[in-house]
């Protein structure tokens, strides 16, 4: 069985884990109570940097006390605010990193390499052209005789004018068939559908 990874935080905040699930789904309570508290006192969405330079220090205190131990997990967030769309990796050590794209966890550098290749294409890409690029680079870690179906894989979606959305079990396989469709067309658009399956709701 695999484990929930992908979690909602805020209207405008996704987190996904690496590592100990126990130790994500504890940091996933402190921001979103760090969220509520900055909603409560200042009638506002806490801006995404401000979260991760919380849960970053909260992490790196762990590291220097001798009744703790670090938190054995990476945390990748992804959120929209007032200054644009964010993407930043939490490390246990207390470290934080923004990107473009990144990917984390087991195998995750076969992913990497792909999202590397292939980050230029990015900026003007639909929303549908994101999810098969991010679903692409998870196939490049699968182990032998694995694939990437619905019960291995989520997808988050957060951005402009758009709140998180976790697409799970029959939307994922919507977007799995899509993307067998376009790699399978040799020519001219992908099934009508294989497109309209991914629309968003009215």
């Amino acid at each position: 069985s695999y484990h929930k990874k992908v979690f909602k935080i805020d209207e405008h905040i996704a987190v996904s884990v690496a590592g100990l699930t126990a130790d994500g789904r504890l940091l996933c309570k402190f921001m979103r109570n760090e969220c509520m508290t900055h909603r409560f006192v200042y009638e506002s969405a806490v801006q995404v940097s401000r979260l991760v330079t919380r849960v970053a220090d909260k992490s790196q205190v762990a590291t220097q006390k001798s009744g703790k131990r670090p938190f054995g997990v990476g945390l990748l967030v992804a959120g929209f605010d007032k200054t644009g769309p964010h993407l930043f990796q939490t490390c246990p050590s207390g470290n934080y990193y923004d990107y473009k794209a990144v990917a984390i966890g087991a195998r995750s550098q076969s992913a990497k390499t792909y999202l590397e290749d292939n980050y230029t294409k990015f900026e003007d890409a639909s929303r549908d052209e994101l999810i098969r690029h991010a679903l692409k680079a998870l196939q490049q870690t699968l182990g032998e005789n694995v694939e990437l179906n619905a019960k291995n894989c989520t997808v988050c979606v957060v951005g402009k004018d758009s709140a998180v959305r976790i697409f799970e079990d029959q939307e994922v396989k919507e977007f799995l068939a899509f993307i067998e469709a376009v790699e399978g067309a040799a020519e001219g658009e992908a099934p009508a559908a294989a497109r309209m399956a991914i629309d968003d709701p009215e």
